[in-house]
């Protein structure tokens, strides 16, 4: 039976001569229809994720495609039992992805040979290819392509400069890359090119996201979940043989529940357990259970003995000193 929502993953490179006022009137129509999401608009684009009713998504893609320039932009959908998002954020930025580069990457002048779904999957079978992911290292760890190269980043900015650093793994070979959706690898794989890193840079047409969808692979060779900026966090791609590879924080168990930190200063995202949640009060670290603004025992509402309490179940105390 199909769902009642919609998320819908979109961008494009596209010229916009008043991306300030583009975002004015995107952010009064989203808010007219009860759209709720993120997206960045600037000069070179926009990009966006989405969620709302089935009315709403397809108000939402006939407006876009009415722009002049967006016409054919190319939304994926995903079927939601609700809204993946709280509220509805709409912003101009300098770029719509950014690799803080002196000297800019236009997708529209130089980007990656595409790669269907099909071609993808024969080029990550290839022992002569390297499979290279273009995402944070947080995402990668949640799921990834077999055999995919893990980058030890954890922002898009930092790609540049640890490609440059373990470049002679790439330099002239065979490399295939591939993102969320498609937007990073779009913009990277000229940048591949242009540093003369490599000149056989092929990318994901479409992202995991189509991938996973597509009817030839059914998102065969991907292992784990796919990350999403939204509140779903985990979303399933491989139809053939599903599988958990991220190990729970505190006991090594499989688990793909991604959460953050409780304490605010941390804030790192762990996979933990709902059991392992409650009994090591959200924090990764003692320093973090200890935090005086944890917020999970501010949201559970935890007086001071029961919070000590929790504490002394895993031998710990509220009143010791600890080290981070």
């Amino acid at each position: 039976m199909s769902k009642d929502y919609r998320v819908l993953l979109y961008y494009k490179y596209q010229t916009i001569q008043d991306p300030e006022t583009m975002k004015d009137e995107h952010l009064a129509f989203t808010k007219k229809i009860g759209l709720r999401g993120r997206i960045l608009i600037s000069s070179n684009g926009i990009n966006g994720t989405v969620s709302g009713t089935i009315k709403q998504t397809e108000q939402y893609k006939n407006y876009v495609h009415s722009l002049p320039g967006f016409e054919d932009l190319w939304f994926k959908e995903d079927e939601a039992d609700d809204y993946a998002h709280k509220k509805m954020h709409v912003r101009h930025r300098d770029e719509i992805v950014s690799l803080k580069l002196e000297d800019d990457i236009d997708p529209k002048e130089s980007t990656g040979k595409f790669l269907k779904p099909t071609e993808f999957r024969k080029a990550i079978l290839d022992e002569d290819t390297i499979v290279l992911d273009a995402r944070n290292d947080y995402e990668y760890d949640l799921g990834h392509f077999k055999g995919a190269v893990r980058p030890d980043i954890q922002n898009f900015r930092e790609l540049p400069d640890w490609i440059r650093e373990n470049k002679e793994q790439f330099m002239d070979k065979k490399v295939v890359m591939y993102c969320t959706g498609g937007i990073r690898c779009e913009k990277f794989s000229g940048w591949m090119a242009r540093e003369g890193i490599t000149d056989q840079v092929g990318q994901l047409e479409g992202g995991i996201d189509t991938y996973g969808k597509d009817l030839d692979t059914k998102g065969d060779l991907w292992e784990g979940k796919m990350y999403v900026f939204d509140e779903r966090i985990a979303v399933p791609i491989n139809q053939v043989a599903p599988s958990v590879i991220s190990k729970d924080h505190f006991d090594g168990s499989s688990c793909d529940r991604y959460v953050n930190c409780a304490s605010p200063t941390c804030n790192k995202q762990v996979f933990m357990s709902e059991e392992n949640e409650a009994k090591y009060l959200r924090g990764c670290s003692a320093a973090c259970r200890k935090d005086p603004m944890n917020r999970y025992v501010e949201e559970q509402q935890l007086s001071k003995e029961e919070w000590e309490s929790r504490l002394n179940n895993i031998g710990e105390s509220l009143y010791s000193k600890v080290n981070s």
